[in-house]
């Protein structure tokens, strides 16, 4: 059985230049990045490269990447650093945020390292603008903000830009989550006024395990992880070379290829949410389906039944991979709290569909026209 993915979002596939480029570091070029002999002097090389890769396309210094393990590590070390490192007292976030930023945020409340406020949603899942800077007017402690530039469950885009712009007219300090945005979006670090920003490479055809944080220059951090003099005394643990070489090619693959990436995947999510709506009269679609939103992501959603809540298992039986279960609206442990906080009234079934530029129309068609044979 042939099958088809539509989970680009939770993970993409690893592109056949990434892993050649990564093949020598995990065998010839196998050295200690701290080592001073040629082994090491060849790893350090490669780490360097990649970051100065990065710095690039980022328009930023090579001095302020550093590369982790995962975009949760990176989000985790920006949020508790602000709080231990740079006074912050107060954190504003959302309740949409990936659970790397929500569960941190609330567990430093639950510790009374801060004070904890979730910023106003729009009725589509937008972040208020207005409410943000009411809340950040009115704190008198220094404040974290922690939003996402892309939700990776509906797709909604943060204007970053923005929020950047009332973080520094209120000297606070900001985070942002851009794990589903980076190898998608042009990001430059001197537009968007933050101090920190998170990023993963499996979501953009790189390898699980590796990330990068940007920490802006004059913000003082501390490491999260203690024990070496790794990545500049801010990571302690010997760099894993091979990842961090398949981060910088990922990255400058998918900026070369991005603009033909995104029309070709937009004509996919398009196409999508027409023979969805076409086919399937009872069927929504949360969050903003516009352009102001991820090409990757669309989130449909049915109204509950027998074949609605079986959905995704008959279409994992069917060889067909995507994200979904209920919304769970009465409250219950399970289900999205993305879709429970931007529709908190709603009973209804959330499918994800996610899309890469391996992904066909053809693909597209199969799908539609097999939920509408489940249903």
């Amino acid at each position: 059985m042939q099958r088809i993915y539509f989970d680009n979002a939770a993970t993409t596939a690893l592109d056949t230049e990434v892993l050649q480029a990564m093949m020598p570091y995990l065998t010839d070029h196998f050295g200690n990045a701290s080592s001073t002999h040629s082994y090491g002097r060849e790893a350090r090389m490669a780490i360097e490269k990649a970051r100065k890769s990065a710095a690039q396309i980022f328009n930023t210094k090579p001095g302020e990447i550093f590369f982790t393990s995962c975009g949760t590590e990176s989000s985790n070390t920006a949020i508790q650093s602000a709080v231990r490192d740079l006074g912050c007292r107060h954190i504003i976030s959302s309740a949409i945020e990936h659970h790397a930023t929500l569960h941190t945020v609330q567990f430093l409340a639950s510790q009374n390292a801060c004070r904890l406020s979730y910023v106003k949603l729009t009725h589509n899942g937008h972040i208020d603008l207005v409410d943000l800077e009411r809340l950040l007017s009115v704190s008198d402690e220094k404040c974290l903000v922690t939003l996402m530039h892309a939700n990776n469950e509906i797709g909604n885009l943060t204007d970053i830009e923005s929020v950047g712009l009332l973080c520094k007219k209120y000297q606070a300090i900001f985070h942002t989550d851009a794990v589903q945005t980076v190898g998608h979006f042009p990001i430059d670090l001197q537009k968007i006024n933050a101090h920190f920003l998170s990023a993963s490479a499996h979501k953009f055809h790189g390898p699980k395990g590796s990330g990068l944080l940007y920490i802006n220059q004059h913000t003082t951090a501390k490491p999260h992880i203690i024990g070496g003099a790794q990545e500049r005394n801010m990571r302690a643990g010997t760099e894993n070379v091979a990842n961090i070489v398949g981060f910088g090619r990922a990255l400058e693959q998918a900026t070369l290829h991005m603009t033909e990436h995104t029309t070709y995947i937009q004509t996919l999510k398009t196409e999508m949410l027409r023979l969805l709506a076409e086919q399937l009269p009872d069927v929504g679609f949360h969050g903003d389906t516009s352009e102001n939103s991820l090409y990757t992501v669309l989130n449909a959603s049915f109204p509950i039944n027998d074949q609605t809540e079986m959905l995704s298992i008959n279409l994992d039986v069917a060889g067909i991979c995507i994200s979904g279960g209920s919304a769970c609206s009465s409250g219950a442990e399970g289900g999205s709290h993305v879709i429970r906080a931007v529709y908190p009234h709603e009973n209804r079934v959330p499918i994800r569909f996610s899309f890469s530029k391996h992904n066909t129309l053809d693909e597209v068609e199969q799908v539609v026209r097999k939920i509408s044979s489940i249903l």
